[in-house]
Formats: C-alpha cells, structure tokens, sequence
C-alpha cells in the first residue's frame, strides 16, 4: 500500500514539475517583436515566396512539444530573431498533428518534433533541422539560406 502512495505522489510531482518547467503556450499568438508567422494557406505562401523571391521558414510543431514551447517563447518571440526572419523570410508555424501540418509533416516525411525547414517557393527543402535553437541559434542558421 505504502508503495503505491509513493509512486502516486511521485507521478503527480513530475507533472506539475513538467507544466511549470513546460508551461501553456499559445501557438497562434506572435508577439509584437519576433517572427510574424503567416495565417493564410500553405498554397498561399508558396506563392507569396515565389512573388517576394523568398524562402519560406517552416516551423512544424506540437503543441505537447517542451523543445517546440521554449522555441516559441524564447526564440521566436525575439527582437533580434524576428527582424531578421520577417525581413528574409515567409515565416509559416504549422501544427505537425493536424490539417496542412501534417500533410506536410507527410509530404516532407518529418519525424520530430521541432522541425525547422527552408523551402522555395516551389516547395523544394533547401534546408532543414530539427529541435530547439536558442536566439544566436536560429539567426546563425538563417543566415545559411537567406538570399541578402
């Protein structure tokens, strides 16, 4: 009896430890300073890309993500992030568990959880990584695929 109490207790404590460690984000909401992510359709940023002669960044997400929840409250939400990323890309966030994301999480044969690509305006992956990538991080890597 004593032992299941324990694992009880102890199971509820690595919840609430992993909700404050992981708190509720909204993955929707961009903030004022960082990346402004697009609302439309897929097709419609491919074809904002192809007018722009940008590259899409494509962020494909889960919403029960610890990596995916730091990304869009500590990286993405970024001064610096979001100047260079809005002046250098078409910036797309999609949830990988349902509708265009997960067709594409199909199409691109993605398997974790973030997953970070840079596609033309034909859909073609120019480049690509996955998990979490602090501020530097990300700018370092954009700096790879921006045309500027």
């Amino acid at each position: 009896m004593h032992s299941k109490i324990v694992i009880a207790f102890s199971a509820i404590a690595m919840v609430a430890v992993y909700a404050f460690a992981n708190p509720k984000v909204d993955f929707k909401a961009d903030t004022e300073d960082g990346i402004q992510f697009h609302n439309g359709t897929w097709e419609e940023a491919l074809q904002i890309a192809k007018k722009e002669n940008k590259l899409i960044f494509l962020d494909i997400y889960a919403t029960w993500c610890g990596p995916c929840k730091q990304l869009k409250k500590n990286t993405f939400s970024s001064a610096e992030v979001g100047t260079f990323y809005n002046e250098n890309f078409v910036n797309v966030a999609l949830d990988g568990e349902q509708g265009e994301g997960k067709m594409l999480m199909q199409k691109y044969a993605l398997r974790s959880f973030p997953s970070l690509l840079f596609i033309d305006g034909n859909g073609i992956v120019v480049g690509q990584t996955v998990g979490y990538h602090n501020p530097n991080q990300l700018i370092e890597f954009g700096q790879k695929f921006s045309k500027k």
